[in-house]
């Protein structure tokens, strides 16, 4: 019996979060079961069960304990599974990873996940994008890569010298902001391209990026052969 079940859906930036922390701490005991969103499946009574708000992920456990919420769920697996992604147990620490999750969470994942939305998911959906939406969020993301830009020189990673937990929750975004076209708010700052660098090419986090460019790849093939 696998030690949980992720449901997570094709595309979700928040179900690619959990993933990429169960590919960097090497974790493969688990069953991933696809939600379709195209569906509707998460708003289905069987996943309202196991998140009431009707989104994705959700991860259930053998002996019935249940989590949503893409960042509560990595730091949950993390910690139970003492995969190297959380800070070192003093104070000082703790307090500067916690500062840095705030960071993300307050003022990029907002404006990023706006974009996303607006630029990518509004597609699959046949809507026109909210350009004011997505001119507003850039000013936004500017904003916070400038300061990112400035800590960045003095340190290797969003919270202090060593990857963590919170290097990982960018990714998923900031990879939506590169297929949107918008990849030079990374790019055209040299200390915070280089983080991106950094974490991208660690072998884990590389092989499944790779893995998922490869099948999307092959999906979009296969509908242009039908």
């Amino acid at each position: 019996m696998p030690a949980f079940t992720l449901y997570g859906g094709r595309g979700s930036s928040n179900t690619d979060r959990v993933r990429l922390v169960l590919a960097e701490g090497g974790f493969t005991d688990f069953d991933y079961q696809l939600i379709d969103l195209r569906k509707g499946e998460q708003k289905s009574p069987e996943n309202l069960k196991r998140h009431p708000w009707g989104k994705i992920p959700s991860v259930t456990f053998p002996d019935g304990f249940t989590l949503y919420e893409s960042r509560a769920i990595c730091q949950y697996i993390a910690t139970k599974y003492s995969f190297p992604l959380l800070p070192k147990e003093d104070a000082e620490s703790t307090a500067l990873f916690n500062q840095a999750q705030l960071e993300e969470i307050l003022y990029f994942a907002d404006p990023a996940g706006k974009i996303g939305f607006e630029k990518f998911a509004k597609k699959f959906m046949n809507l026109p994008a909210d350009e004011v939406v997505v001119q507003s969020a850039l000013k936004q993301l500017d904003a916070f890569f400038d300061v990112a830009e400035r800590q960045l020189q003095s340190r290797e990673y969003m919270a202090g010298k060593e990857f963590t937990l919170v290097d990982i929750n960018y990714i998923p975004l900031i990879q939506r902001l590169f297929a949107c076209g918008y990849g030079d708010v990374v790019t055209s700052r040299k200390a915070v391209a280089a983080w991106w660098t950094r974490c991208i090419e660690r072998p884990a986090i590389k092989k499944l990026m790779d893995a998922d460019r490869e099948a999307m790849a092959a999906a979009a093939a296969a509908a242009a052969r039908k």
